[in-house]
């Protein structure tokens, strides 16, 4: 995808936020019950990123990845591992520093499990090898995406979207989405949210399929304006029903963001979209900084100044969320994208891939 789709990168700041406000929902004081239900509902923006990254990454690297050998697939693995580890390592850095020092005073906090500590640094936590979220809770979706990067490579050989008929990829996404609705039911799990450790890998290879398939329905579909409003009523509708207990979260919502995330996709770039906005856009650039910074700020603004099993005014609310905002500029512009380009630089041996 050689020209960036404003929209989806306001979708994922807005999506960055929701996670946010679902960590903090319980604590913020005198939140009505609909505002908490709706909050509750904030792991649920972790879908719509794994189908984003598969919408995203097949555009820019699927073609590339098909026909360039291993070269290209090295040079694409090396701008996954630029993309994702260096703010990732910096976190985890930053969760060592916060369990010692609670070591310090006496504290062994369940959150810092030190022998699940290498699986964390290298991002295969959420593989099946921990039982529980730790250290820097948001990183098991990213574990789970270093894993769909790996696979990728294969899927492209595997999988010739422009070779399938359209009615074949829709039925295809939607195979895959059903298939993931089938393995949580089999496993006794309504929620999408329920067993991230045992499931959570599953579901981020099975949207990350589908947002593969929405990016090749792109392609085709990108000047026909009828889609679009198509995509955004049934998506809608999917949400809808599963606000009214009508189907269940684990297909529809999944469903209904990849006719979200196709009608968003359509309708980027065409005047007075409010999504294409520069401070929304804004948001969508530093939103990895927003989503993995969050939860270690949250742990230690709540251990200074939340007691225990408290809630917070309006003025630490502010606070907290000038600080997430503030925290995830820094990160981005000082961390994040600094150790990016390094890491771009970094040279791909030829010879060791030349057979490729």
């Amino acid at each position: 995808m050689k020209q960036e789709l404003r929209a989806l990168t306001s979708m994922r700041g807005l999506a960055a936020w929701a996670v946010v406000l679902f960590h903090i929902r319980q604590s913020i004081a005198g939140l009505p019950p609909t505002a908490e239900a709706l909050l509750a509902k904030g792991y649920l923006a972790v879908d719509f990123f794994f189908l984003l990254s598969g919408f995203v990454i097949w555009l820019s690297a699927g073609e590339t990845l098909r026909t360039g050998g291993g070269v290209a697939v090295a040079r694409f693995l090396r701008r996954r591992v630029a993309r994702v580890w260096p703010l990732h390592l910096f976190m985890m850095g930053c969760a060592v520093l916060l369990a010692l020092a609670l070591l310090a005073t006496g504290r062994q906090p369940e959150q810092f499990p030190w022998g699940a500590l290498p699986l964390h640094l290298l991002l295969v936590q959420n593989w099946g090898f921990t039982g529980a979220l730790a250290w820097n809770d948001p990183a098991w979706s990213i574990s789970c995406e270093v894993a769909a990067y790996l696979l990728f490579p294969l899927f492209v050989r595997a999988v010739d979207w422009r070779r399938t008929p359209s009615s074949v990829i829709v039925a295809a996404v939607a195979g895959l989405l059903v298939l993931l609705h089938a393995l949580y039911a089999l496993s006794g799990e309504a929620s999408l949210g329920a067993a991230i450790p045992r499931l959570g890998l599953l579901r981020c290879l099975l949207e990350f399929a589908a947002g593969t398939g929405v990016g090749a329905l792109w392609l085709r579909w990108r000047d026909r304006r009828g889609v679009a409003t198509r995509g955004l009523l049934l998506g809608v509708a999917l949400l809808a029903a599963v606000a009214l207990g009508r189907l269940p979260e684990t297909f529809a919502v999944p469903a209904g963001f990849a006719a979200l995330l196709l009608a968003l996709a359509l309708t980027a770039g065409r005047p007075g979209n409010p999504l294409d906005a520069a401070p929304l856009h804004y948001l969508g650039e530093i939103s990895y900084a927003t989503y993995l910074g969050h939860f270690l700020l949250w742990f230690a603004f709540k251990l200074a100044l939340v007691d225990a099993g408290g809630t917070m005014g309006p003025a630490l609310l502010a606070l907290y969320l000038l600080l997430v905002f503030a925290s995830s500029a820094a990160l981005y512009h000082l961390v994040e994208r600094p150790a990016q380009r390094w890491v771009n630089r970094l040279a791909v041996p030829r010879a060791r891939f030349a057979a490729g």
